[in-house]
């Protein structure tokens, strides 16, 4: 392992592989990435990798959307396999979200994604097995779809190591050596690294990182649910995913044969949360499934996993230079969106560390003093993993 670097990333989830891919884009090869395990063993390999881009505010809807294109056309733009599947993303929302609802797929739309409001009626052509009430609103994405954690991940990872850089797997970033109010080193299992340029992008891990250095973090850690359901394919060969609102849930299609399920959001402890599902709250989850597709009535339940996901006060991640510390930054509390803004996040990070300012997005409303200074994103929905 190298023991002098132009740049040290923290953290080897999607995040972090796409911030190093991007850097050594951008005219820095010499970086290390740190892995304590392997590659897309955290929140990322537990993500239901659902790729969508509605949302309520802008910056998100903007980052989601360019993120979408990468991952449509991955083997070109970035280059290897992104298992990405277009399937249709259908939003469903109560009665008391329709005035969101419209708001967010007027402000989509301005914005150039593809996207529109549809009526109960709609999607009794576009998706037959879902049912849905007239009450309902709903809206439509049809170039929405899902991709391959691991294939993403290591794909930006590949193409990193192509350009020169280097990642270190099974490495602990101990702490980041600040002196002079600046970066100097980080610390690791595997010794020192000297370098201007840290970033944390270390999930769940990012606060401790922090907290050893003394820099605060609005981070709670949560963990989500994700059920295998063996559907009857005889009656639902395939489906799209949907993003439920009303219901407080989000399922997807999985292969050929399977829907995955996601569910809950608990406050989850680092070093000892369940990493299955609760099967006291299958029976429940498996009865709002029936309610869109009363065909899953001969399906059943296969297993599961839960992952764990950091949240912000307004469940929108911090991207900036860390305050008072040159060469410090973070990419933080993804709220459970991460993966599927990855692509454009990693970019827009390594324009700021690379050139002073995100130029591809304005990054400002998901800067670090957002929260001092009462400057909050805020959601339409009621269900802030879904809004």
């Amino acid at each position: 392992m190298r023991q002098i670097a132009d740049a040290v990333v923290i953290g080897g989830g999607v995040m972090g592989c796409s911030i190093q891919y991007h850097l050594a884009k951008l005219g820095i090869t010499d970086s290390l990435l740190l892995e304590q395990d392997v590659l897309g063993s955290g929140s990322t390999g537990r993500s239901q990798t659902i790729c969508r881009t509605h949302y309520s505010n802008p910056i998100t809807t903007r980052l989601a959307w360019e993120s979408l294109r990468v991952f449509t056309n991955f083997a070109e733009i970035v280059g290897g396999d992104a298992g990405f599947v277009k399937t249709g993303y259908l939003v469903v929302v109560g009665l008391a979200d329709h005035n969101g609802l419209r708001k967010n797929v007027a402000m989509q739309q301005e914005l150039g994604v593809s996207t529109a409001l549809v009526t109960a009626d709609d999607v009794k052509d576009l998706a037959p097995m879902i049912q849905v009430s007239e009450e309902e609103g709903l809206a439509w994405e049809p170039l929405s779809g899902y991709a391959d954690s691991h294939q993403v991940t290591t794909s930006f990872a590949a193409r990193a190591r192509e350009m020169g850089a280097e990642i270190a797997m099974r490495t602990i970033a101990n702490s980041v050596e600040v002196s002079s109010g600046r970066v100097q080193a980080v610390l690791t299992s595997q010794g020192r690294v000297e370098t201007p340029i840290a970033v944390v992008a270390a999930g769940p891990w990012s606060k401790q990182v922090l907290s050893g250095i003394g820099i605060d973090v609005p981070l709670s850690t949560v963990r989500h649910q994700v059920a295998s359901i063996i559907r009857p394919v005889e009656q639902i060969p395939h489906h799209p995913i949907v993003g439920d609102i009303a219901q407080s849930f989000s399922f997807r299609p999985e292969g050929s044969a399977m829907t995955l399920v996601g569910f809950g959001e608990d406050e989850a402890d680092l070093a000892s949360y369940n990493q299955g599902v609760d099967l006291e709250q299958v029976p429940e989850v498996m009865e709002r499934l029936l309610n869109r597709m009363p065909a899953m009535a001969d399906s059943y339940f296969r297993g599961g996993w839960s992952g764990l996901f950091t949240i912000t006060p307004d469940w929108h991640p911090i991207l900036d230079r860390v305050p008072c510390i040159d060469g410090l930054y973070c990419a933080i509390g993804f709220s459970g969106h991460g993966f599927k803004l990855s692509p454009a996040i990693g970019l827009a990070m390594a324009e700021l560390i690379t050139q002073g300012a995100a130029t591809s997005v304005d990054l400002t409303p998901l800067r670090f003093s957002r929260f001092e200074d009462g400057d909050l994103l805020t959601s339409s929905y009621h269900y802030n993993v879904l809004a």
